[in-house]
């Protein structure tokens, strides 16, 4: 474990007042695109209480360094109450909470909840103001409905991976969450649509149908329309553009790298000015984006060639002297000590029992009337069974007596 001076230190705003304050959350998902849903949600203060089986969610179990690092940043904010689903007990208490809340969460596969006994109409006729978001791979129609998902085999079926990477190399995969990150943004969005049209409008709840393969597909853009009007497939094309020249990274003398989008004709030419190569203005291959684009490689040279007799730090005090659009390629060491991300504290560190400090992303994105705030860190399995069924009006003996019969758990009880 390393220290990491210089992050903002900040405390838990525990009494912060949020937006969503008041809004109850019940979250069955496992993994990451259900959970992204519901940490957008709570970070602008909706009380989500994550639904956990005995086993707890598998993000409990995606150790970095020995440290449950993913389930401590998309379980901030969040509840835990553990209900062993299989127990007619534990569907009763779900019920009972479903009553009292605005959202379900779930990422089972299409007709689980409906062989539970808990399938949309039965929750709905419990609560017809409630927001259901059915997470899945593929959605809870078409042929695909029924096999299981991850954002792996979305980010592969979306055509992400057939653009991402080199074209003499093999298709790439993101090295992150992609697929549920993207899916999670979409759902909170499609939440608080509901919820709008709930108490504003005055409508009824409804089910949201979210699947990991549609939202990444909106984000290739136009792809679908280029393949049209063109008639031709897009090639892989590393780090640069099909729309724009020159866009790529370059090495520096220190064997580090910077990017570049000069993809303004007016910031093409501050470019060849400052490099020293004006005369590229008036030479025909590079003269108009359309031609830039066709002779990519050659710019990529020239431009390549003068941005590597210089360090990193170097080209970023030239180019930004000179207002070029050139910026660093970070790790996340790099990225953690940027003078302008602890400035905006797009990084911040909070207590943490296994780390002393844990860093992790500020609430995004900063309103200036309603802001969110980190009120909690991510809870121990079943920490707030208590709390949560004595709501339900259960007194100690009764929590206890369920306990006992394997309806809920705690932590120390956990499955493997």
């Amino acid at each position: 474990m390393i220290d990491l001076p210089g992050l903002p230190q900040k405390q838990f705003a525990r009494d912060a007042k949020c937006p969503l304050d008041g809004v109850r959350v019940l979250d069955l998902s496992r993994v990451v695109a259900g959970n992204m849903v519901s940490l957008l949600l709570a970070d602008f203060g909706a009380e989500v209480i994550k639904i956990e089986t005995p086993e707890g969610d598998a993000l409990r179990d995606w150790l970095v360094g020995g440290i449950a690092a993913n389930w401590k940043v998309y379980a901030r904010n969040k509840k835990s109450v553990c209900l062993n689903l299989r127990k007619p007990e534990a569907r009763d208490l779900l019920l009972k909470l479903v009553e009292s809340a605005q959202v379900l969460i779930e990422n089972f596969r299409p007709g689980t909840l409906e062989k539970m006994g808990i399938g949309p109409d039965v929750l709905l006729a419990r609560n017809p103001h409630l927001v259901i978001v059915r997470v899945t791979g593929w959605g809870q129609t078409g042929p695909y409905r029924h096999k299981p998902g991850f954002g792996t085999l979305a980010e592969g079926m979306s055509g992400f991976a057939s653009l991402n990477g080199f074209a003499d190399r093999e298709p790439v995969l993101p090295p992150n969450q992609l697929a549920d990150c993207t899916a999670g943004a979409y759902g909170a969005f499609a939440v608080m649509t509901a919820l709008r049209n709930v108490e504003v409008s005055g409508g009824q709840g409804q089910v949201i149908d979210l699947s990991l393969l549609e939202p990444l597909f909106t984000f290739m853009g136009p792809q679908a329309a280029g393949y049209k009007a063109s008639g031709k497939l897009r090639s892989r094309t590393g780090s640069r553009s099909t729309t724009a020249a020159p866009r790529n990274v370059y090495c520096t003398k220190d064997d580090k790298w910077v990017s570049m989008s000069a993809s303004t004709q007016a910031m093409t030419e501050r470019l060849f000015r400052v490099i020293g190569r004006a005369e590229l203005l008036e030479d025909p291959r590079y003269k108009t984006n359309a031609e830039r684009v066709k002779h990519a490689s050659d710019l990529d040279t020239i431009v390549g060639d003068f941005i590597v007799k210089m360090t990193q730090a170097e080209n970023m005090a030239f180019f930004d002297k000179h207002e070029v659009t050139v910026g660093p390629v970070y790790d996340i060491a790099q990225f953690m000590q940027d003078p302008h991300v602890l400035a905006r504290e797009i990084v911040a560190e909070y207590p943490d029992d296994e780390m002393g400090m844990i860093p992790m992303h500020s609430v995004v994105p900063k309103m200036s009337g309603t802001p969110g705030a980190i009120r909690m860190r991510a809870p121990n399995l079943g920490e707030h069974n208590g709390e949560i069924l004595e709501g339900l009006g259960l007194a100690d003996t009764a929590i206890q007596s369920l306990a006992d019969a394997g309806v809920i758990y705690a932590g120390a009880q956990r499955k493997k």
